[in-house]
């Protein structure tokens, strides 16, 4: 295949992700060869571009390849911009699509180093093809055919300096390590893309059944349980990924532990995560929360009630006064139903409740003794017998977002 039809089958390939030239395409800018190839390209197959450039100012010579790009370059496009810049700009410009310019020499680069940090099906692809709305067209793409579409047309590209800086682990995989692999085993290069290519089509798989699973009900450690390892990892990752929203990256070291958490391990205990959050088990459910409880408020609210159904609600004696408290050393409770006296720490523990909440978790206290932990237990010397006139008591969270009242 001529090397200029290998960009232009890449470009063709793009309406199987889902793009058409009456869309507008954000092209991110470096002004390198392979984001420059893809921008002309995109131009010349009729689509509606616009190009955004992010100088972050970390490497000598980053300005110079600013002022290139700000010249308004039709040769300008992007490899290494931030995400959150970029959709900034995708939105400010109407763009469905953000177009970055890896190749396949990227590709093979990226399984290399996930390889040797250790991955599953997932790293062994190198990077997705489309996440979101970022697509990357010319994964298929050697750089030696970027650069021979450019010198076809006269263009010129700004070299990035950080990629010949051997401090980063990429350029030493690039300039050293696949180097010596593809003097030892000729072809093996092309070998790994095609095993990426591969690992890609499987992961494509995985993720339909992962979404499919999270679509249709609430995590639990039973529906884990009957996946295969690659679908659990798949779940865990879109439920981070969920809470997340802009997705920074979950280490497999970080997904693993989610795992034999969920698989086997007791409520109460959890794994921090990148972003401020925390995966936990709260029976049997899997969730993912802040790290840090969002500021709220609490109301104790109380009305007469002759008996009602509201599950959300403790029933007490009459003319308790009662107020809202938090937990403190000695506290006990004779919970109903059953016998004798139990410390509030035992009884958190067997309600499951996570460590992390059991500082903030509200109490009600009739006096200085508690009379009800919302969600949990209600002491049986202070509930009112069924059928009688009793206190009907709500405890409220009050968020910095407003009112929200969550079951207990």
């Amino acid at each position: 295949m001529p090397l200029d039809s290998a960009i232009r089958a890449q470009m063709a390939g793009l309406a199987q992700l889902s793009l058409d030239p009456r869309q507008r395409v954000l092209a991110a800018v470096s002004g390198g060869p392979d984001s420059t190839a893809l921008l002309v390209a995109l131009r010349e197959e009729g689509f509606r571009v616009v190009a955004a450039h992010y100088d972050h100012a970390l490497q000598p010579g980053s300005a110079l390849v600013a002022d290139h790009v700000a010249r308004g370059s039709r040769q300008a496009a992007a490899r290494t911009l931030r995400y959150d810049f970029l959709l900034r700009a995708a939105a400010q410009s109407g763009a469905s699509a953000i177009a970055l310019g890896h190749t396949a020499d990227d590709l093979v680069e990226g399984a290399v180093m996930h390889l040797l940090r250790g991955c599953g099906i997932a790293g062994m692809r190198g990077m997705p093809s489309r996440r979101g709305i970022f697509v990357r067209p010319l994964l298929g793409v050697w750089r030696t055919e970027v650069l021979d579409f450019l010198d076809r047309r006269g263009i010129g590209a700004v070299a990035d300096p950080a990629n010949t800086d051997t401090t980063y682990a990429r350029v030493r995989v690039r300039s050293e390590l696949l180097p010596a692999l593809e003097r030892d085993r000729p072809g093996i290069t092309r070998r790994i893309h095609a095993a990426a290519l591969r690992a890609a089509g499987l992961q494509d798989q995985i993720e339909l059944q992962a979404a499919a699973l999270l679509s249709s009900a609430p995590l639990t450690t039973a529906a884990v349980a009957t996946l295969s390892e690659p679908v659990a990892v798949e779940v865990l990752r879109q439920l981070y990924t969920r809470a997340a929203g802009v997705e920074p990256a979950l280490a497999r070291t970080h997904l693993m532990a989610m795992l034999r958490l969920i698989r086997g391990g007791s409520g109460g205990r959890g794994v921090d995560l990148p972003g401020g959050l925390r995966f936990r088990v709260v029976a049997e459910r899997a969730q993912i929360v802040p790290r840090v409880p969002p500021p709220m408020e609490l109301s104790l609210a109380t009305r007469s009630c002759d008996g009602c159904d509201d599950a959300e609600a403790a029933h007490l004696q009459s003319g308790l006064i009662l107020s809202l408290g938090f937990r403190q050393p000695g506290l006990t409770m004779r919970p109903a139903p059953g016998r004798g006296t139990r410390k509030l720490q035992d009884i958190f523990v067997d309600a499951h409740v996570p460590r992390e909440d059991r500082d903030t978790w509200p109490l009600v206290f009739a006096g200085r003794r508690l009379a009800w932990v919302p969600g949990v237990a209600v002491d049986r010397d202070l509930r009112a017998n069924r059928g009688e006139t009793s206190l009907h008591v709500t405890v409220t969270r009050i968020l910095s977002s407003g009112l929200q009242k969550s079951p207990w």
